[in-house]
């Protein structure tokens, strides 16, 4: 599956003639599925390019409350070889969309609760606009297209299975 990285109005695509160019090898795009928590620090190391003026980490947490409802906890679980596929895919079209020289996904398995970081997206590029360009097109692609699901448990004992819907254009 190829992902759709065309500028949005959030933010600015490469200039002409740079998509593609320069793409990072294999070596500089990681993804991983943890059943620990996330950690944070090395992001920065993985991401460090001397090339890069612009160096963006985002991290998703899980928060306190969904509306009015009281969150006590959230489960994620994946098919896992098909999951790391797909988020290898989408890390390398986005490189080569918005001319990335470095990026990170790691995405939580298992239970993670209130406070605890649930994804981390770390990027680097020449300039600031397609880093924060990039961040946001991958958690996109990661929330509405990539074999993970979310189970979201709430402190009056209910849960429920969190199926987002794509926003329409």
């Amino acid at each position: 599956m190829s992902h759709d990285f065309s500028p949005t109005r959030s933010g600015s695509p490469p200039r002409a003639g740079s998509v593609g160019a320069g793409s990072p090898g294999a070596s500089r795009l990681r993804v991983r599925l943890c059943d620990r928590p996330l950690e944070l620090d090395p992001l920065w190391d993985a991401i460090a390019e001397e090339d890069a003026g612009a160096h963006v980490v985002f991290v998703g947490r899980t928060r306190r409350r969904t509306g009015t409802r009281v969150t006590r906890r959230l489960v994620y679980e994946a098919f896992a070889p098909m999951a790391e596929a797909e988020l290898q895919r989408l890390l390398q079209d986005a490189a080569e969309a918005y001319g990335l020289t470095a990026g990170v996904i790691l995405h939580r398995l298992g239970e993670v609760a209130v406070g605890a970081a649930s994804i981390a997206v770390a990027v680097s590029s020449p300039h600031r606009r397609s880093s924060f360009a990039a961040v946001a097109a991958i958690m996109d692609a990661v929330k509405y297209g990539v074999p993970i699901w979310k189970q979201e448990w709430f402190e009056d004992g209910s849960q429920e299975w969190v199926h987002p819907q794509e926003p329409q254009p």
